[in-house]
């Protein structure tokens, strides 16, 4: 299989990356963000958050914190817009979309899959897509009770450490969400295995994304 780089060690990289909720970059991208920083490369970070509201706003901030702490340069954007409600906020949200292009033209877009069972999320892919038409888009998985993970067609391996590295992050971070019964080391890391196993990456982890249109010379 031909592994194709987005940057190397010394490369700047500009990556947006959208999140519907104060966890949702983290499960969906983290060990890739994380994996870019540490291979080197020279990332500027737009880190977007449409739902994250009184302690989540303060889980939210203290994550990013930590994903991005050796990033080249960091900008943490905390909305607060309802959680659950997004499509019936979209006015509101298509304004905040609008603004957020005004504010960033990134090389990449990570955001939500279109298909995921989440009305929040769906509504957060629609409307980046909507918005940065002319950017390389990757979509993340976000696994939930509804099982709704597709059929990815972009892989991204992941080192052990590293995975393991972005569970301890969520469990230490994102308190209010431990009590869900999802939301474990062993789901993320087992996850984050399948997906190594799909793409034969050379640890056996992999973060996963759907890409609708890439242009590649």
């Amino acid at each position: 299989m031909k592994h194709l780089g987005l940057a190397g060690p010394g490369e700047r990289l500009s990556v947006l990356c959208i999140g519907a909720h104060a966890d949702d970059i983290e499960i969906g991208a983290g060990a890739t963000i994380l994996g870019w920083i540490e291979r080197g490369v020279r990332l500027d970070a737009y880190w977007a958050v449409l739902s994250a509201i009184g302690p989540r706003a303060d889980e939210a901030r203290a994550s990013a914190r930590q994903f991005l702490a050796n990033a080249a340069r960091a900008i943490v954007d905390l909305a607060a817009f309802k959680d659950g409600f997004f499509p019936y906020q979209g006015d509101e949200i298509k304004n905040w979309f609008e603004a957020l292009r005004g504010r960033t033209s990134p090389d990449v877009v990570l955001c939500h899959w279109r298909h995921d069972a989440h009305q929040d999320h769906r509504e957060v892919s629609r409307l980046t897509w909507n918005t940065f038409r002319d950017h390389a888009i990757l979509e993340y998985e976000i696994p939930k009770w509804d099982g709704d993970t597709g059929q990815p067609n972009v892989y991204l391996p992941a080192t052990k450490a590293l995975m393991e590295r972005k569970t301890r992050l969520l469990q230490d971070h994102f308190g209010s969400q431990r009590s869900k019964d999802w939301f474990d080391c062993e789901m993320f890391m087992g996850l984050a295995r399948l997906r190594g196993m799909e793409c034969r990456a050379p640890e056996g982890f992999a973060e996963a994304f759907h890409a609708r249109k890439l242009a590649v010379q």
